[in-house]
C-alpha cells in the first residue's frame, strides 16, 4: 500500500552496491526503516533525500517486511549542520539517542517535534552544545527517568543552595548534602539550567547565551547520569567528546599564541 509520510532520516545504511537501508523518524508513526532502491547512485532522484537529518515528505511503499521508499521531496535539508563537522556530531548523537529509545512503529508527536525543532535550532546556528543539552534533558521523560529537579530529593524543600546526586536521582539541598558523600557540586547557574532544560516548553527558547565552564558542568552531570540509569551507550557520544576536546584543544592554542 502506498502512502505518504512526512519525517526525518535518523539512520542510514548500505545495502548491496546501491541501495540503502533508510530509517526515518516519522510524525505519524514513529520509526521506520525502508529500503531505497539506488539511492547511492549519484543520479538516483532518492540520493539527496536521504542524506542524514533530511526532513521529508516521502512516498512509501508499506508491507508485511521492509517496506520501500519509492519517492521524496526535501522540505528542509539541514545543509548548514552538514557542512559543520562538529554541529554535525551533535545531530548525529541527537539521532541515535532517538533511534536507540524508541520502538518501532510507535508514534510519539512530542517526540518528533522535539527532534525536529532541535535540528532546526542546529541549522539556524545556535549554540549546539545547549541544544543538545536540552534534548538530552527531554529525552529522559520519553526513555522513563524522571530525576527530582523542583525540589531536594530528600527532605523536598525548593529552598537554598543545591547539588545534584546521581544516587539520590535529582537535587539536594545544602541541608541534605552528607546524604550522598558522592553528590556533584555545581554552580547554581548549572542547577538552574538543568531545571529549566527540563521543564520549560522548548519553543519559547530565546537567544540563550551559556559559559563555558556551566555547559561543562551540564555536560559532566547529564553524561554521569545517563551512564548510571538509562543503560544506553552511543558510538556518537564518543565521537562527540572527540571532537569537543579538539575543538577545546585549537581554542585554548589559539588564546596561547595571541
Amino acid at each position: 500500500m502506498l502512502q505518504k509520510i512526512e519525517g526525518i532520516v535518523i539512520r542510514t545504511s548500505d545495502y548491496g552496491e546501491t541501495n540503502k537501508v533508510v530509517t526515518i523518524y516519522t510524525r505519524e508513526k514513529g520509526k521506520l526503516a525502508f529500503m531505497a532502491r539506488g539511492a547511492k547512485k549519484p543520479n538516483s532522484r532518492l540520493s539527496s533525500v536521504t542524506q542524514p537529518f533530511t526532513h521529508g515528505s516521502f512516498l512509501v511503499q508499506s508491507g508485511s517486511g521492509l517496506g520501500t521508499l519509492q519517492q521524496g521531496e526535501m522540505m528542509t535539508s539541514m545543509r548548514h549542520i552538514r557542512e559543520d563537522l562538529l554541529m554535525s556530531a551533535h545531530a548525529a548523537y541527537m539521532a541515535e539517542l532517538l533511534d536507540k529509545s524508541t520502538e518501532e512503529k510507535k508514534p510519539n508527536p512530542y517526540l518528533y517535534e522535539l527532534f525536529e525543532q532541535c535540528l532546526h535550532y542546529l541549522n539556524e546556528g545556535y549554540d549546539a552544545e545547549v541544544i543538545t543539552a536540552i534534548f538530552e534533558m527531554k529525552m529522559l521523560q520519553v526513555i522513563g527517568l524522571h530525576p527530582e529537579l523542583s525540589g531536594c530529593a530528600h527532605c523536598g524543600s525548593r529552598e537554598g543552595r543545591f547539588a545534584f546526586s546521581i544516587r539520590e536521582n535529582g537535587f539536594l539541598c545544602h541541608r541534605c548534602f552528607e546524604v550522598d558523600p558522592y553528590l556533584l557540586p555545581l554552580s547554581q547557574a548549572a542547577i538552574k539550567l538543568l531545571r529549566l532544560f527540563y521543564f520549560f516548553d522548548l519553543k519559547r527558547l530565546g537567544d540563550i547565551k551559556v559559559k563555558e565552564e556551566t555547559k561543562k558542568e551540564l555536560r559532566t552531570a547529564i553524561s554521569l547520569y545517563y551512564d548510571e540509569y538509562s543503560g544506553i551507550y552511543l558510538k556518537s557520544r564518543r565521537f562527540l567528546d572527540q571532537m569537543e576536546r579538539m575543538q577545546s584543544f585549537l581554542v585554548n592554542k589559539e588564546q596561547e599564541e595571541d
